[in-house]
């Protein structure tokens, strides 16, 4: 039988078949990871939301001491998997490979900044609702300048963020939820804001793991 790469019995396509199924093994471990930490936040930060009465949910629905109903994890869970593979397949895609703060570091306190400017969503007090969506507004852009600075990741955020507002007005229409004093179009007026800063976020993370994979993978022919 032919000798392939010092193995005899090698078929020529072994090594081939062994990178696509790492990478696919490691984009699926990735996705694992990107969906339990949506599920999370989006445990965490709906409890901020219902608390402080800003989403209501009918009674039938709630099922969880978190006190949200039971398809909004997944959904969030679901949305952020994507999130985080799409950014460094769109980095790859267009040959900018995102290399502004890649330190765990940085993505942490990307996190903090999200999960901070939800909790003033729900808890600061503002005279207006145009006041507090002009100030969201600010800091999500100041948080994709901070964190981010990437046209792509920018370009994704408000396509996302837009799409994302679009589906929650279709379900609050149908009554699956409700906000209090809805302002714009059944919804808060704030509500796209925080989707951009949530998509920035994931982008984040999700790029961060993409480079710990190509990291790992470029240490261990060395290692061999």
């Amino acid at each position: 039988m032919a000798e392939v790469n010092g193995q005899p019995g090698s078929a020529p396509r072994g090594p081939y078949i062994a990178v696509i199924t790492n990478r696919t093994t490691n984009m699926v471990i990735r996705g694992v990871m990107l969906f339990s930490v949506g599920v999370f936040l989006a445990l965490v930060l709906n409890l901020l939301q219902v608390q402080r009465n800003v989403t209501l949910f009918p009674p039938d629905v709630i099922a969880s001491i978190f006190s949200s109903a039971w398809w909004v994890p997944p959904c969030c869970g679901t949305a952020s998997a994507m999130i985080g593979l799409l950014y460094p397949c769109i980095d790859s895609c267009l040959g900018e490979p995102h290399k502004f703060k890649r330190e765990w570091s940085s993505v942490m306190r990307c996190v903090a900044v999200f999960v901070g400017i939800n909790h003033a969503s729900a808890k600061v007090d503002f005279a207006n609702n145009v006041q507090l969506s002009l100030t969201l507004a600010a800091l999500s852009i100041g948080l994709w300048w901070t964190f981010d600075r990437s046209r792509s990741g920018f370009g994704l955020g408000v396509g996302i963020a837009f799409l994302a507002t679009l589906a929650t007005q279709l379900l609050v229409y149908h009554g699956v939820f409700q906000y209090t004093s809805p302002d714009f179009l059944y919804i808060r007026s704030w509500l796209p804001c925080i989707f951009f800063a949530g998509v920035i976020t994931m982008g984040n993370i999700g790029r961060q793991l993409a480079l710990y994979e190509c990291k790992v993978v470029q240490e261990k022919p060395h290692q061999d």
